[in-house]
């Protein structure tokens, strides 16, 4: 390896530094740093919650714009990562497959891995419930207001792109042009994912991380990110809408 080589490297590693810290690799910080808070509070962790979308305001269209204003800079890291490629000359519809050149195939892949995730998925959340390893997830906490659905939906979409682009698309990228086996790209993608779902519990870790392999394995193989965009939405979506949806009396048995 030559000296300019090894410097191209150190700016790559670096650059992945600084874009994970900004996005999912602080939000894995701060879910570490939750677990263990739960862990030390002196009760179950099955009897503390961990709560999604809450309110950030009681004045509904205040709360409306906190809502939007987090969708709107969240997604920020997302045009980061991509402007980094592009500067690199990485065609991203290429590259990363982010484009809507082939609908038909990444809406059928996008249902069927939902499906493939989602199902398992409910009886894993299951376990982990009575096995005592996961919080009580609160996937929705929004006011009773007019906008709480459309903002979940933004919501869901939201986390989809930033997680798919960030920890598929862009990571894994990245980690091909450092030369690591696929084996370890594989991990660092699936172990990331996890991590930043730990402040949910064990459970939490353990599903989102074989989501992860699941995920990279798809995009080693066909070098696409949406059909990921679209499973993600569509599962952020149906726990977020449905909690909210369902009647009161049903949700003293999740």
């Amino acid at each position: 390896m030559t000296l300019d080589q090894r410097a191209d490297r150190k700016l790559l590693t670096g650059e992945i530094i600084i874009v994970l810290l900004l996005s999912l690799g602080q939000s894995a910080v701060y879910a570490v740093v939750s677990l263990i808070a739960k862990l030390t509070a002196g009760k179950p962790l099955s009897s503390q919650a961990a709560v999604l979308n809450a309110s950030q305001s009681a004045r509904p269209y205040l709360d409306l714009t906190y809502q939007l204003l987090g969708i709107f800079f969240d997604l920020i890291p997302v045009a980061l990562a991509l402007y980094l490629l592009l500067r690199d000359h990485i065609s991203v519809r290429r590259t990363l497959g982010l484009g809507f050149d082939r609908p038909a195939f990444d809406t059928g892949w996008g249902f069927g891995l939902a499906a493939l995730i989602g199902i398992p998925g409910l009886g894993l959340v299951y376990v982990a419930s009575v096995l005592g390893l996961n919080a009580q997830i609160v996937p929705a906490a929004l006011q009773p207001v007019w906008w709480a659905v459309p903002v979940l939906i933004l919501s869901a979409a939201q986390n989809a792109i930033l997680e798919e682009v960030i920890v598929v698309g862009y990571l894994m990228t990245r980690l091909r042009q450092l030369q690591y086996s696929t084996v370890w790209i594989v991990v660092c993608s699936a172990v990331l994912r996890g991590s930043y779902h730990l402040y949910q519990g064990f459970g939490a870790f353990v599903g989102n991380a074989v989501m992860g392999v699941i995920f990279a394995l798809f995009f080693l193989r066909y070098k696409r990110v949406m059909p990921l965009i679209v499973a993600h939405t569509l599962l952020d979506v149906v726990a977020f809408v449905g909690y909210t949806l369902l009647p009161d009396s049903w949700l003293s048995w999740i």
